[in-house]
């Protein structure tokens, strides 16, 4: 049997009330693509129509309500998720600033997907410039946040904790 004064008992369950919030602080909830388009939206239905600018020669594309539409209920969230990087701001450390994207080469040469399945990533350690190819997990809170880039209207912006190769 074991026994403990008032002092140890107190030191326990105050110890036990604040291992919840950090073991949550520390915790990333993994979501995929699908998870950014809001519940109830089939991922068919956020690819909207297209336009050819003819003064750049390139495709516009046209997105439809269900594009820019948001899932809210990952606003602040702790996430991880995996993607592809499209660079925005490269110094001579790496990339500060990206987007992470769905697919290889999205935004560079082909039109860029929804505001939905684009994530606006700023990091404090910057990932290395040669290694933009590669697959990656990123960890931090989510922001829905619609803003627009001359790249390409962006639905969501992360702050990086940490960010990873992918490992298949």
């Amino acid at each position: 049997m074991i026994t403990m004064n008032r002092r140890q008992f107190g030191l326990s369950a105050t110890s036990g009330l604040l291992l919840p919030a950090a073991a949550r602080a520390a915790s990333y909830q993994e979501i995929t693509w699908d998870d950014l388009v809001p519940p109830g939206i089939p991922y068919a239905e956020v690819i909207g129509e297209g336009d050819l600018d003819e003064q750049t020669d390139t495709w516009r594309p046209i997105f439809d309500e269900n594009g820019v539409k948001l899932n809210a209920a990952l606003d602040g969230l702790q996430i991880k998720m995996p993607g592809y990087i499209t660079p925005l701001e490269i110094t001579s450390d790496g990339m500060t600033e990206f987007l992470l994207v769905p697919y290889l080469g999205a935004c560079i040469h082909v039109p860029p997907p929804p505001p939905n399945q684009l994530v606006f990533v700023n990091t404090q350690t910057p990932w290395p410039g040669d290694d933009i190819w590669d697959a990656i997990w990123i960890y931090g809170t989510l922001q829905a946040q619609l803003q627009t880039t001359d790249l390409a209207e962006i639905g969501y912006a992360l702050t990086a904790d940490k960010i990873e190769v992918y490992e298949w």
